[in-house]
């Protein structure tokens, strides 16, 4: 077979197992937002049925013949060419697959599926001890799948392969080290003045009215509803079933304005980084994002960048303050600012304000790190995780359910996932400190309500980009700069000292 009709062919086989998976991925956000409780049991067997279909395919050895035949032809000669790209990128993701035996990729997706119920029935009970067993063997789980891939170090490494190609457990200790290193007197450092009236976002905010201010928000943002949703489930999050089909998940509370609205532009975050990738290349690595922290740089950007700016506000709080009249009628722009940008460090991650936010990041790595090595026995997380938030935040959480099982990652299997949310902050502020050298004054464009620009400049350089490079070498592209901690510590300081604060309205 001629390279050019093996590479179509490997295209064409690549595009139907992403289609397959993007069945999968209907599956789990039913899962999330519209399956009752009794459909566990079943959907558990559908995810292991389709987890063995994708296997298959995946493993298929056709598929290596294929790559076999392209490789080293003059297809892929340069290797910036989507064609060069595509084929890199299926060998790594071939190699990896077929090392997995078919029956751990099967009972991984079954035990996730029903370790994800255990979790919400011990965080409701706020106790740990009936989910224990379960995350017990997810990690032992994600040992096997560690010794079955492979690893230059240390079994973490296989880990973050699936989220972060390329980054190892040594760089990311380095970075969160640094971070730590730096964050821990920087909070302390920028920790609001109990002053500040915080209780002005517990007032009642309708959650209909919630949901469509959130939703015109991330209209004028540029997240397209004709080619996505927005719904509501437990954990929020965002899944792309197909270019015009982009799913996003948030959870409202009618006291608490401030948890739902920025869950909503985190997610959007990531709707509009699936809603950039070029539908030309929609199931090729080309069409596909290089990294879960590039990604996570999108929705931090949006979340923290954009969402938290006094341009946007300026923009948006006349018709919140509209929207929400009689919870607002008294509140000021000044205010209403101090209020949302709060540093206050507390228990839980996804309230947390923007400075503190990584030091819980730290946390949870240096945990599942500790727990996948087996030197952290599972049943010993609660001691651990209170005194890991005493020794970095001056914090106790009160019980489990604030504690050790505020988030579901591990319950999906997701082990490695943290660091990327991380690295994701340290890649928006880099990425977001050059747009603004290149374009201009972006606050002033958002005051007007203008985000186009910004949303262009993320297309040309982030989003069409898809994995023709890998996360830091896009970040270094991007702003002539290898990724760095420096701008996100410099953004946090010049945004959160004291200077900036504006006089309580």
């Amino acid at each position: 077979m001629r390279p050019d009709h093996a590479y179509q062919e490997l295209i064409r086989l690549a595009r139907e197992e992403t289609v397959l998976a993007s069945c999968s991925d209907l599956l789990e956000w039913d899962e999330e937002t519209f399956m009752p409780r009794g459909g566990l049991e079943n959907r558990a067997e559908q995810m292991a049925l389709m987890a063995g279909i994708l296997h298959d395919r995946g493993s298929d050895p056709r598929f290596g013949d294929l790559l076999g035949r392209v490789e080293g032809s003059d297809l892929v000669a340069d290797p910036e060419s989507p064609a060069a790209v595509n084929v890199r990128e299926l060998r790594r993701e071939y190699e990896r697959e077929r090392r997995l035996p078919k029956a751990l990729v099967e009972e991984s997706a079954r035990v996730a599926t029903m370790a994800a119920q255990a979790w919400v029935d011990a965080r409701e009970a706020r106790d740990f001890t009936p989910f224990a067993p379960w995350l017990e063997r997810i990690m032992a789980l994600a040992r096997d799948e560690a010794d079955a891939v492979g690893f230059a170090e240390t079994r973490y490494d296989a880990m973050l392969e699936d989220y972060e190609p390329g980054m190892t457990t040594s760089r990311v200790t380095a970075l969160l080290d640094g971070l730590k290193r730096d964050l821990v007197p920087l909070v302390a450092e920028l920790t609001t003045p109990a002053s500040v009236p915080a209780h002005v976002l517990r007032r009642e905010f309708p959650i209909d009215r919630q949901k469509l201010f959130g939703e015109a928000v991330a209209s004028t943002l540029g997240f397209d509803l004709e080619r996505g949703r927005i719904d509501v489930a437990h954990h929020p999050f965002c899944t792309t079933l197909g270019p015009g089909d982009i799913r996003i998940a948030v959870r409202w509370h009618r006291r608490n304005f401030a948890l739902g609205f920025f869950v909503l532009l985190h997610e959007v975050g990531h709707g509009l980084y699936d809603q950039g990738l070029d539908p030309a290349h929609y199931g090729a690595p080309m069409g596909e994002a290089p990294s879960l922290g590039l990604h996570e740089s999108q929705s931090r950007l949006w979340e923290n960048m954009v969402g938290r700016s006094l341009g946007f506000w300026k923009q948006f709080f006349p018709r919140l303050k509209n929207v929400f009249h009689e919870a607002l009628h008294d509140i000021s722009l000044d205010t209403f600012r101090q209020v949302i940008n709060r540093v206050a460090p507390g228990a839980n991650r996804g309230r947390a304000d923007e400075v503190s936010y990584n030091l819980h990041i730290v946390i949870r790595t240096e945990l599942e790190q500790a727990m996948l090595s087996g030197d952290l026995p599972v049943r010993d997380l609660p001691g651990a995780w209170n005194e890991a938030y005493r020794r970095y935040l001056g914090v106790t959480p009160k019980d489990d359910a604030e504690g050790c099982l505020q988030d579901g990652h591990w319950s999906e299997g997701m082990i490695g996932y943290f660091p990327t949310y991380a690295l994701g902050n340290v890649y928006a502020a880099q990425l977001y400190d050059r747009a603004e050298k290149d374009l201009g004054d972006l606050e002033g464009a958002f005051a007007e309500g203008d985000f186009s620009g910004l949303l262009g400049w993320l297309r040309d350089r982030v989003h069409r980009r898809g994995q023709r490079w890998s996360a830091a070498e896009l970040v270094e592209r991007a702003t002539g700069s290898p990724p760095t901690p420096g701008p996100l510590l410099a953004s946090l300081r010049r945004r959160y000292g004291r200077a900036a604060a504006p006089a309580v309205g």
